[in-house]
């Protein structure tokens, strides 16, 4: 093992790296199952009652029953009458109801809300000074907003919610939330804030759970003590949770199969590396099986080392992906990694099996043949690839051919986002297999070309020509991280641009606001002179049995001069009532058409049944499905949203047209330009997460690039002393090195840009009906990144293996 330590340390690193990354994502799904989040706003209530948080489905199968359910993306209200149930269940001490609203002090970040005074008892809350709101003008503030803004009793502040406005503070409070800021109204200011009469938030209550339980059998609610209060107080804390299950295991199960993919190819350059060494094993009577057995310990020595380290790594890597979810919005504060056993215990396990199998099979094929061809074969390496890895090679170009076909028919992200990492992977699985044969192709290719450029073009073709086995080790990895890095930008670029072209095509407004525009001032907008139609635009989410879509409402009354959804059949007429538009994709998935009957729970659970009137091409960018805003707004955590102006822009005070609230920025834009801004996040906010986990499967990659490069240049330290004694200067051995680089890149570039482009082109047509976006820059990007990358990891150890003398390189042999 001493002897052959470079290529040892070589596994070392990819195992280290498979470990961690594996760990990583392992936790994340841990995470997923047993989080919780710690109540804050509801810790001083030992029972919290609130909305049952799912809509439930029950599925007959094969004999068997079986009860699912999927999280709603609103929250839940309860009926207030239910208070009055619980107060008289024996043991209840106190009952204190609870309305939460979306509501900002203006210049102070953050997640807010506004709730009723009467709520302060769930924390609890207590006044430092002043008292508590009683008219509708005053409100009470969080020492936090207090300290920062520098309000005290008497200080006039604004603001924000669905009905902005001016208020007094009558009272600063002594506590504040780490996560949030409250805003406190009279009770009755705020029961008209949130807009819900006769239902509440929560109600916490002091008494016996089971007699809470008992008094509320048959509601649709859920009863929760002790740190599962957090789910009643953070529904979209559950709903975070939720999607790191699927995140979590996606990105783990990505993240094993490249692991396996690049430790066996790690191992087989180490294996082929010492392809003469095994022969004279084979020639002094080595039994297969001795051989193997030798191997195989050496793999699980170096696994039981590099696991345990890797999984350590894991763990601070799971960490920097929390704190990365948390800037996205992806993963609240309050929601915490947990961190047991288990992943770290997989990782391990993982590293050591992938360490062993990835041995094993390297050294089947040297480990079989006859003492006298293992010598013959260990000088020559010809170029011969065994049946069954032909048989290998060409099952999985089936199965990537199969899988881009699925892929080509599936219209759901959520269904054809792992579909399309399973694609590229199990193509470039299939180039690993027949990269030999593959590299002797591209090496026949380029030889021409290389051969007009005497010594260095001469020597690289020679080389390329007769190390073909070498190359595909180097390949691989290349093309794994070429392939990876465009399948996984482009995809977001695909339907980032089909988006951003339909919003665009589709918003005929002259101006634009939001967003976060409450309905009143859209009101007061459409009074004013010179405006011709107005339309409030309202964005949630609903479930149509199980399945999640995404919907818009729109206020009806001059939709014609804001909004194109591209009608394809129906009419948007009827949209005031209890109609809705269906895009043309969503149609096809849900099997409806104009006068169907469409059953779906909206974002808070509340079930409807609205007629199709109409099916629109333009789902993309403006959603799957299209209601009233009027529908939409009384169902939603935030009625305010993004409204578009046809005519004169108005000028009210505090409010900027041309979109450059919800563009970024200050500097004004063209409501296209706003409209492609807003599509573009839609289309990106369920990726955003996923890109950045995917990220450190790219640096695992380009970490296996240099790996391999480094192993395979560093042993060619014994070639090169050679080269040097026969006459060729050190420049000449460099500038072949070039050449080798350069038509290692090509070969690679030429393998990742297809296996990318035919998954993206399938991908394409399945979730866009066209051709992928590809920006040139970016591309060009991934090429010079790839290129970088591979030029640095062959020159750094080709000098440090010439470093010797030649003569002395030589004396030490092989």
């Amino acid at each position: 093992m001493i002897a052959k330590k470079a290529g040892l340390a070589g596994a070392f690193a990819a195992l280290l790296c498979a470990a961690a990354l594996v760990c990583a994502c392992g936790i994340l799904l841990d995470t997923g199952l047993r989080g919780s989040v710690a109540p804050q706003r509801y810790a001083g209530a030992p029972v919290v009652v609130g909305g049952d948080q799912y809509v439930h489905a029950v599925k007959e199968k094969k004999g068997e029953t079986k009860h699912k359910a999927k999280v709603l993306g609103e929250r839940v209200w309860v009926p207030a009458s239910l208070a009055d149930r619980i107060r008289s269940a024996p043991g209840v001490r106190a009952v204190t109801t609870e309305v939460s609203f979306p509501a900002e002090i203006a210049g102070r970040d953050g997640e807010s809300w506004g709730h009723g005074w009467e709520s302060a008892a769930l924390t609890p809350f207590t006044l430092r000074e002043g008292r508590a709101p009683a008219a509708d003008d005053e409100v009470v503030v969080d020492a936090a907003s207090a300290r920062e803004q520098g309000l005290r009793p008497g200080s006039r502040v604004r603001v924000e919610s669905g009905e902005p406005g001016t208020y007094r503070v009558v009272g600063v409070t002594r506590q504040a939330l780490r996560d949030q800021t409250a805003i406190f109204f009279s009770s009755a200011r705020a029961a008209r804030l949130a807009g819900r009469p006769g239902m509440v938030s929560a109600i916490g209550v002091t008494g016996p759970e089971r007699a809470v339980r008992d008094a509320v059998r048959g509601a649709r609610v859920t009863v929760h003590t002790g740190d599962d209060r957090g789910r009643a107080e953070f529904p979209g804390a559950e709903r975070s949770r939720i999607k790191l299950i699927s995140m979590g295991g996606a990105l783990g199960g990505t993240a094993l199969l490249v692991a396996v993919l690049v430790v066996s190819g790690t191992f087989a350059l180490s294996v082929q590396q010492r392809e003469r060494e095994i022969a004279l094993l084979r020639a002094i009577a080595a039994t297969p099986r001795q051989v193997r057995r030798m191997i195989g310990r050496e793999a699980l020595a170096v696994g039981l080392v590099a696991g345990p380290l890797g999984a350590a790594a894991g763990l601070p890597l799971a960490f920097w992906l929390r704190d990365r979810f948390r800037g996205l919005g992806a993963l609240p504060t309050g929601l915490d990694l947990v961190t047991g056993p288990f992943p770290p215990a997989v990782a391990v396990l993982a590293a050591v099996a992938a360490a062993w199998a990835a041995a094993r099979t390297a050294a089947r094929r040297t480990s079989r043949i006859r003492p006298v061809e293992a010598l013959g074969e260990a000088a020559l390496r010809p170029v011969r690839l065994g049946a069954g890895r032909v048989a290998a090679g060409l099952g999985f170009t089936a199965g990537g051919a199969a899988l881009t076909v699925l892929l080509a028919h599936l219209d759901v992200e959520a269904a054809s986002s792992p579909v399309t990492m399973l694609t590229a992977i199990v193509w470039t699985v299939a180039v690993a297999l027949l990269g030999p044969v593959l590299a002797r192709a591209g090496v026949a290719v380029l030889s021409v070309p290389l051969r007009l450029f005497p010594v260095g073009g001469d020597l690289a073709a020679a080389n390329l020509g007769a190390g073909a086995r070498r190359l595909a080790s180097v390949i691989t990895p290349l093309t794994l991280m070429m392939g990876l890095t465009a399948t996984i930008l482009f995809v977001q670029t695909t339907m980032g641009h089909a988006a951003t072209r339909q919003a665009a095509d589709g918003t005929i407004a002259a101006h634009v606001a939001g967003p976060g525009v409450p309905h009143a001032v859209a009101e007061e907008i459409r009074r004013s002179p010179g405006v011709t139609a107005v339309t409030e635009v309202v964005r949630g989410t609903v479930r149509v049995g199980l399945e999640n879509y995404r919907i818009q409402g729109v206020t009806p009354a001059g939709l014609d001069r804001t909004l194109d959804l591209d009608v394809r059949s129906g009419s948007l007429d009827g949209l005031g009532g209890s109609g809705i538009a269906v895009s043309e994709t969503a149609a096809g998935r849900l099997h409806v058409r104009p006068g169907d009957r469409l059953r779906l729970t909206l974002g808070d659970g509340t079930p409807i049944s609205p007629t199709v009137i109409a099916v629109y091409g333009r789902g993309l960018g403006f959603g799957d499905l299209t209601v009233s805003r009027d529908l939409l707004a009384a169902h939603v955590d935030d009625p305010r949203g993004t409204v578009l102006v046809a005519g004169e822009p108005p000028r009210i005070p505090g409010l900027r047209f041309t979109g450059a609230a919800s563009c970024g920025g200050t500097t004004p834009h063209t409501p296209r330009n706003c409209a492609e801004a807003i599509a573009a996040a839609n289309a990106s906010q369920n990726a955003e997460g996923n890109q950045v986990a995917m990220i450190l499967i790219i640096a695992f990659t380009a970490i296996a690039v240099v790996n391999t490069l480094a192993m395979a240049t560093s042993a060619r330290a014994r070639e090169f002393a050679l080269l040097r004694i026969v006459g060729t200067t050190r420049r000449q051995v460099m500038g072949m090195l070039g050449w080798e680089t350069l038509a290692t890149v090509l070969i690679a570039a030429v393998l990742g840009t297809a296996i990318a482009l035919v998954t993206l082109t399938a991908f394409g047509r399945g979730m866009t009906g066209g051709a992928p976006h590809v920006p040139p820059l970016t591309y060009l990007g991934v090429l010079g990144w790839a290129g970088v990358l591979t030029l640095v990891a062959t020159v750094l150890p080709a000098r440090l293996a010439m470093a010797p003398r030649p003569a002395d390189t030589v004396g030490a042999g092989e």
